[in-house]
Parts: C-alpha cells; sequence; structure tokens
C-alpha cells in the first residue's frame, strides 16, 4: 500500500487489510510505504491512529518507510492510493515489476482509477471518509485475492 508520506492513507489501508486478513484467516503480510520517504521512520498521523483505533484498529506502531525496489520482488502486489503515486511508482518499476502495480479503489470500481484522496490538510472527517473507501477497497480487494488463490 504505497501513498505520498506514508502517515495517512497507506498506514490505515495496511492495518485494515491486515486486519481483514486475519478475520478471514489468511496468513498473508501487508505493509506500506511513503514515494517520498518524507517522513521515514515517523509513526503514522494521530488521525489515521485516531480513525482506525475507532475501529479497533492499532497502527501506531508503524513506522513510515520509503518504497524501494526490492519491494517489487517481495511483495505481490504494489497498490497505490493515486494517479500521481503510481506515476512514481512506475518510474523505480523494473520492468518484471510493473505487472504487480494497481490502483486501491480499481478493485471496488475497476479500471475507473479513482484516487484515494489525501486528507493530510483536512480535518477528521477526511480521515473517516479515507477509512471508509479503504475499508472497502481492502475488502474487495481479499474477495478477489482470495478468489484467484482457490482457483489455482
Amino acid at each position: 500500500m504505497v501513498c505520498l508520506g506514508n502517515i495517512c492513507r497507506s498506514p490505515l489501508a495496511e492495518g485494515i487489510a491486515g486486519q481483514l486478513a486475519v478475520e478471514r484467516g489468511l496468513d498473508w503480510v501487508f505493509d506500506s510505504a511513503s514515494t517520498s520517504g518524507w517522513h521515514d521512520g515517523n509513526p503514522p498521523d494521530v488521525r489515521s491512529i485516531r480513525v482506525a483505533a475507532q475501529h479497533g484498529l492499532d497502527i501506531s506502531r508503524q513506522q513510515s518507510r520509503k518504497l524501494v525496489p526490492q519491494d517489487y520482488h517481495d511483495f505481490d502486489l504494489i497498490i497505490a492510493m493515486d494517479s500521481e503515486n503510481m506515476q512514481n511508482m512506475t518510474k523505480i518499476a523494473p520492468p518484471d515489476g510493473r505487472a504487480k502495480l494497481r490502483m486501491m479503489l480499481d478493485f471496488v470500481d475497476p479500471g475507473m482509477n479513482a484516487q484515494v484522496p489525501d486528507p493530510y490538510l483536512g480535518g477528521d472527517d477526511g480521515f473517516l471518509h479515507v477509512y471508509n473507501l479503504l475499508l472497502d477497497a481492502c475488502s474487495a480487494m481479499l474477495d478477489e485475492l482470495q478468489g484467484e488463490t482457490q482457483a489455482t
């Protein structure tokens, strides 16, 4: 899960996806990163931590980190929160890693390239809106991926 700073959207997505996977009995690994590296080593924004906690998730121990080329080898999917991050992710992707790139909201509305809005400059309502978007998208993602796993 990748956004610009890895302190708002992507930590929420990581936490939501991880919790949904546990609830489904899946032993899958999720991680999050930034394309900027601006907040490397920092915890998520307090508003992300707060909205996650309001929904029973603890993301307070996550630490921001920058997406690195090795991630394209270590993960099956690398998911962008918006088109700007998708462009940045594509730039550093090795040729064989580009097929792993997806837009987060495409799991809900395939091919629409809808953006998960960055709530950083807004208030708590923006973080709740992002949480709800990510909950729907992560649930749809797990539905799709579980279907693929069961088909193989």
